[in-house]
């Protein structure tokens, strides 16, 4: 009814206004065509609209769609107008007026636009008032397409409780203009001032693109701030079109670390993996789980999973059935303390390449069981190493940590005997080119502090850091991975491979950042709580030892150390002993273990060093 109305409005107001607004003035030639016509016209019309599906869309979540179907069936009309209305003209040379044309579809389009998208501009002028008392303040950082999207979604969602107050961009050109009626206040140097003019309770980063080095900075700003801060995953979704609110995500430790991901080159890794039978020991662990991926995507002939825990095994095997249903996978449950499993594993299946990342790792836990780290990481790899090279492994590649250098927990001394078994096993047996990768920490590894902090904050703190001086390097583990493989490639055997981990980062800075960009204050919301050193922890980790030199490779990212030497046989004859006190549950075993590695701190060491360190200071004082 309403479309019939309004067609028979545009009809005679385009005629009226022709003439403005005299009606005496209209010829009754002119009239009565328009008049004569508009029946048809009516008909005509509501066809036109029902073909444009017109009568189907729900208005409420009108968009440019619909607004285009609405133009163009409006459009159409007015063509109809054009022909249809030469047969009802009453003298031959007196055609209605060209304007007339124009102004019908002109009125035409106000009014059906006004009937479809005034529902949907009440209807949020409604959901603005009824959400006024709860709604969430938000600024919106990058004035792009990504932030177009965003802004877009937020005002048409009626679910939504956001409401955008300002929008930050570094471009000049733009500060000052609107989208979708949102002002650009400034460059990065308003967020501050912004924040509380607006009181902005949640940032959204909107810039994609930016770089790892760019977004450390914007959160370097905005963490000064109370608001909590959310930003997009990446180009990738920009380019799918898949950038919507649901996409948003809590900002990870990656972004502040502020350094892109590491570049390997997948043409190496490919080289040596593909048509290869791949064998991974606790390949459901973190490093060993991202480890399968990662080498699935490679094209083995066979991956064999090998891990003691038989849930993790479980849920990779499920995984990679689903991403590489193509994979030929083997998954196996057994220890590499266990000889006979181990050597059956190898008997079977003759794997070309090993990644042995099967360890115990956690320190302090590793601090209160000392034997079964022995037993576990040294044993473990002395059994696999030798299990690989007896039945024609070509590359076996330890995972090792920076925890080896200089140890002082059980979990490091026992990854540098491992290091040193590596070493020997390369000189021993010639077909076999075994080496190690050391790494420092790994974001979203199991046991790794940052889930730790997260789950923290979210029971309302406090935040635990164990010292405020602490600190440590981190990579993420797909990082890593990748340069294990790529390390694996540059293997001629003998070498410990060291990852460039970048810049150490402040335990306590990270938390504090976390804090404050969860939409936190530090030290009135969520307290941090300093614990002290854990047992077996110190305060900063070392990739390289005094003796070793260091070696570049053809990436970058990768060094490599100078192998130390020692004594070979007595180390055999060190190694019988410590076999035998760790299956023995000695309470000396750390004396067993600091006779081969000289540089291993025993507790009660490292006890006698902080009292002298603090003599020492209360004399400097």
């Amino acid at each position: 009814m309403y479309d019939i109305i309004s067609i028979i409005l545009a009809s005679y107001l385009s005629i009226l206004v022709r003439y403005e607004f005299h009606m005496d003035s209209i010829p009754h030639e002119f009239l009565r065509p328009i008049t004569q016509f508009l029946p048809i016209n009516i008909i005509m019309t509501i066809a036109i609209f029902w073909a444009f599906r017109m009568y189907h869309s729900l208005w409420a979540y009108a968009g440019e769609t619909e607004l285009q179907n609405l133009v163009i069936a409006c459009v159409l009309s007015g063509v109809g107008n054009v022909i249809l209305l030469q047969l009802f003209r009453i003298e031959e040379n007196q055609p209605v007026p060209q304007s007339y044309y124009f102004l019908y579809v002109f009125f035409l389009i106000a009014f059906e636009f006004c009937s479809r998208f005034s529902y949907r501009f009440l209807r949020t002028l409604k959901h603005k008032s009824e959400n006024k008392s709860n709604s969430t303040s938000v600024m919106i950082i990058g004035a792009g397409e990504a932030a177009n999207i965003i802004i877009k979604e937020i005002i048409g969602s009626h679910f939504s409780t956001m409401v955008i107050k300002c929008i930050i961009d570094d471009d000049r050109g733009k500060w000052g203009r609107y989208i979708q009626g949102i002002k650009v206040v400034g460059g990065r140097d308003k967020i501050i001032e912004c924040a509380e003019l607006y009181d902005i309770d949640q940032i959204i980063i909107a810039i994609p693109s930016a770089p790892r080095s760019e977004l450390k900075d914007i959160l370097a700003v905005a963490s000064k701030t109370s608001c909590k801060v959310r930003t997009l995953p990446g180009m990738y979704q920009l380019v799918n079109g898949e950038v919507n609110v649901s996409k948003l995500r809590d900002i990870e430790v990656e972004d502040l670390l502020g350094r892109e991901p590491v570049q390997v080159d997948i043409g190496s890794i490919i080289g040596y993996v593909s048509g290869k039978t791949v064998l991974v020991t606790g390949g459901g662990g973190s490093i060993g789980s991202e480890l399968c991926r990662q080498i699935a995507g490679h094209k083995p002939k066979r991956l064999i999973i090998f891990d003691i825990y038989e849930n993790n095994a479980y849920d990779i095997q499920q995984e990679l059935k689903i991403s590489h249903p193509e994979l030929d996978m083997v998954v196996l449950i057994g220890s590499v303390r266990n000889t006979n499993r181990v050597n059956w594993v190898f008997k079977t299946y003759h794997p070309d390449i090993v990644y042995h990342a099967a360890a115990h790792k956690h320190v302090p836990l590793m601090e209160v069981s000392p034997c079964e780290s022995i037993k576990n990481n040294v044993f473990g790899t002395l059994k696999t190493a030798r299990a690989a090279a007896e039945n024609g492994t070509s590359i076996f590649v330890m995972i090792s940590t920076d925890k080896a250098v200089n140890p002082t927990n059980i979990m490091g001394a026992s990854k540098r005997i491992c290091e040193m078994i590596i070493q020997t096993c390369d000189k021993l047996y010639k077909n076999t080119r075994f080496v190690a990768v050391r790494f420092g920490n790994v974001l979203g590894s199991n046991g790794s502090v940052i889930p730790l902090f997260r789950r923290q904050i979210a029971a309302g703190g406090p935040v635990t850091v164990t010292d405020p001086n602490i600190i440590r390097y981190f990579m993420t583990i797909p990082e890593a991975v990748s340069l294990v493989l790529q390390a694996g490639a540059y293997a001629r055997g003998g070498e410990i491979f060291i990852l460039d981990m970048g810049e150490p980062v402040r335990i306590l800075d990270l938390a504090e950042n976390l804090i404050r960009l969860s939409g936190y204050r530090v030290g009135e919301d969520i307290e941090i709580k300093f614990t002290g050193l854990r047992p077996g922890e110190k305060l900063y980790e070392e990739m390289l030892m005094k003796e070793e030199g260091m070696k570049e490779t053809a990436n970058r990212q990768i060094h490599i150390g100078r192998p130390i030497e020692f004594d070979e046989d007595k180390f055999k004859g060190d190694l019988d002993r410590l076999k035998v006190a760790a299956e023995s549950e000695s309470a000396d075993i750390r004396d067993y273990v600091k006779v081969i590695v000289p540089t291993y701190k025993k507790p009660e060491e490292q006890a006698a060093e902080q009292e002298a360190a603090k003599e020492a200071a209360k004399s400097n004082q």
